[in-house]
């Protein structure tokens, strides 16, 4: 059995493109292919210093994958690419 990518969406709380980029994840209708994490940078100080306003940031496997916005499309897209064979 292989594991699912596993994505983490870096968010802050009021953040507007967080919320639409979570939305968008789950539009894309194939939760069960992935495990997913979300990580509020507000709570650690490295991470704050790391994306700053430069969020959400989502991450497949720990590769950055989508920047401030994604559609449904392009996240069902880039998560499959990541599919071991």
């Amino acid at each position: 059995m292989t594991e699912k990518p596993h994505v983490i969406i870096y968010t802050r709380i009021g953040c507007h493109l967080c919320d639409e980029a979570k939305r968008e994840i789950f539009a894309a209708d194939c939760e069960d292919e992935f495990t997913f994490e979300e990580i509020n940078i507000d709570t650690d100080s490295s991470l704050v210093r790391l994306y700053g306003f430069d969020v959400p940031v989502v991450t497949v496997n720990g590769i950055v994958t989508f920047k401030h916005c994604l559609t449904a499309v392009e996240f069902k897209r880039q998560l499959r690419n990541r599919l071991p064979d």
